[in-house]
């Protein structure tokens, strides 16, 4: 296409070349007094096909230069969304989002503006010099002796306009993650009433935009006047030395006219070369911005690409296989060189089938768990495995078809009900759909809708509840069947009837696939088969609820503060008793599951004949 778009421009060329040939043809058969039709009308069809020409070649380069960019942008998001996990954590989305639309419109710039205009320059400009030297050499040598004197000029400055456009460019993708983090939250801002806070963020970040733009400006302008006052010394000193060679009889007068002619269409040529070179400069800061983003490192799966760089297509949902078990083995792991450890020595078994419970307070590195599961991060030590396989050898698409992941925060993208759904598993039935929707206690939701399924649930789900993302976010994980369910704070947002009943979908789950949760509150998990305590880090205790109470301190404390344990059963050390206790008595206490979202834990009565009992609301 550049090829194709550079004859054209040539064609263009030449027509806008034989000009001044031709107007010189007019000139003398005026003089001559012949007949003007011939060489009118050769000019009038010059100027039509070279416009027609040249009309045509710029479309064929600008298309060109838009599917490049186009190119550009897929090859960007492509990178950005196989980029590792740890990678974009410590990058701005503002920025990620400036480098996908303002760099790459650099780049159309580069290609319409830059080489585009460039390339018809060229031939202009090497054409109108050979026409210029073949009608008087001096002439020409002093054209030329003042261009390069300023292009000499215009050299020392370009390094600067690409210095500057660079700094341009980054400070629009810093103003776009100060943007970015204002919107993000939106609601916090305005109910912390600080929009005059962030204004002013924001304000102070686009300032420093315009002030290295501004620097743009001022060295592109320098480049641009040293061609324009190229154009006019050179214009001049050709009118005085060129009139003066007239005069001695040296040059002819049509001569002289086609040569100044020839100089107007050099002036044009010189003008589009440095604009196009500091278009130019403006697109290497892209393309420098863009490649570091092509430099960071990608997961394994996106690394290994089929030939002609095509991606392995993504795996299949686990279906229904086996459930799948985990083991941790003295798992070592921190977040970088320069951040604290967050698992020191960890190690825990989940069997398969059924729910294990990780609880703990918060930063115990519960969630870490499930991010080295998922491997958004590797371990530094130790071993992971699931269904008996190192997580390392596992492919990463068969390991993330295998896991089932409701992250925390439950999120929920812009779209309608059904695209969030259906998010994981795309190709699921419409019986699947109904029956997680049953599970998921959903029915109710998409039956109030006007629109069922079909309803646009607005940016980060903002027309549902937490409780409803939270469901939906349960409902999009059920959909890939996986063999592996992790459930990080699954009812956190949920009131005391739904997570009654999330807790009877999370009991129904388990007798098909493995269940690993992270739960706060420990009414969730009372009845997991299994309860990993954690603790700075570390695993302190494992066990069912009732032997965590009677052995483990931490837990039972945590037991006492959501009410499923009287405060003075917490309070007693492992292995002793309260003074008056029956040695018959036992001294954790009954755990009555409550039937509305209420915990009613009674201990045994003390030597005084008191009974504890405490509610959980």
């Amino acid at each position: 296409m550049l090829a194709f778009g550079g004859v054209l421009s040539l064609v263009s060329s030449l027509a806008g070349l034989a000009m001044p040939l031709l107007a010189k043809t007019v000139i003398d058969a005026f003089g001559e007094q012949r007949s003007l039709a011939g060489p009118v009308l050769g000019l009038t069809a010059a100027v039509i096909l070279g416009a027609a020409v040249g009309a045509f070649g710029r479309y064929v380069l600008e298309r060109m230069g838009e599917g490049i960019v186009f190119s550009a942008r897929r090859s960007l998001v492509d990178r950005m969304l196989r980029l590792r996990v740890s990678e974009v954590d410590r990058l701005k989305p503002g920025d990620l989002l400036s480098r996908v639309t303002s760099d790459t419109t650099l780049l159309r710039a580069v290609f319409t503006d830059g080489i585009v205009e460039s390339v018809g320059a060229v031939f202009m400009l090497v054409g109108a010099i050979v026409m210029m030297a073949l009608m008087d050499g001096f002439l020409l040598l002093v054209t030329l002796v003042i261009l390069v004197l300023v292009g000499g000029l215009v050299g020392l400055v370009m390094p600067r306009i690409q210095r500057a456009s660079v700094e341009a460019q980054a400070s629009v993708g810093e103003m776009g993650a100060v943007l970015d983090r204002v919107l993000q939250a939106f609601r916090t801002v305005k109910a912390s009433g600080a929009e005059d806070r962030e204004i002013a963020a924001v304000g102070e970040a686009a300032r420093r935009a315009r002030d290295r733009g501004v620097a743009v400006a001022w060295w592109t302008s320098i480049a641009g006047i040293s061609a324009w006052v190229a154009a006019q010394l050179a214009f001049v000193a050709v009118l005085g030395i060129g009139g003066a060679r007239v005069a001695s009889g040296a040059l002819e007068v049509s001569s002289l006219i086609a040569f100044l002619l020839y100089l107007f269409y050099l002036v044009a040529p010189v003008g589009q070369l440095v604009q196009g070179a500091t278009q130019v400069q403006g697109g290497l800061a892209a393309v420098r911005r863009i490649r570091e983003v092509e430099e960071l490192p990608v997961e394994e799966a996106a690394a290994r690409r089929g030939p002609g760089g095509a991606v392995p297509p993504a795996a299949e949902p686990a279906g229904r296989a086996a459930p799948a078990g985990v083991v941790f083995e003295n798992v070592a792991f921190r977040y970088g060189d320069d951040r604290p450890v967050v698992h020191r020595d960890v190690s825990f078994t989940v069997p398969a089938g059924g729910m294990t419970a990780l609880v703990g307070p918060s930063g115990a590195g519960k969630s870490t768990v499930f991010a080295l599961l998922e491997r958004f991060y590797d371990h530094q030590a130790g071993t992971i495995a699931v269904d008996g396989r190192d997580v390392r050898e596992w492919p990463l698409a068969e390991l993330r078809a295998a896991l089932g992941y409701v992250e925390q925060d439950a999120p929920v993208l812009d779209g309608t009900l059904r695209e969030n759904l259906v998010f994981a598993a795309p190709d699921v039935t419409e019986a699947d759909l109904r029956r997680v929707l049953g599970l998921t206690r959903l029915e109710d939701l998409v039956a109030r809708f006007p629109e069922g399924l079909e309803t646009k649930v607005g940016h980060r789900g903002v027309m549902l509840s937490g409780g409803e993302r939270q469901r939906v976010a349960i409902a999009r994980a059920l959909l890939r069947r996986p063999r592996l369910l992790l459930l990080d704070e699954a009812t956190s947002q949920l009131d005391a009837v739904n997570e009654l009943r999330l807790r009877e979908v999370i009991a129904e789950v388990a007798r098909e696939t493995t269940v690993l949760v992270i739960a706060h509150r420990l009414s969730t998990v009372t009845r997991a088969e299994r309860i990993v305590v954690m603790e700075a880090g570390r695993v302190r205790a494992a066990g069912t609820h009732e032997e965590l109470l009677a052995g483990d301190e931490l837990y039972r404390e945590l037991a006492a503060t959501q009410f499923l344990v009287a405060a003075e059963d917490a309070a007693v050390p492992t292995g002793e008793h309260r003074a008056g206790e029956d040695a018959g008595e036992d001294a954790v206490g009954e755990v009555v599951p409550a039937a509305e979202g209420t915990a009613v834990s009674s201990a045994a009565a003390d030597g005084t004949g008191r009974e504890s009992v405490s509610v959980d609301s």
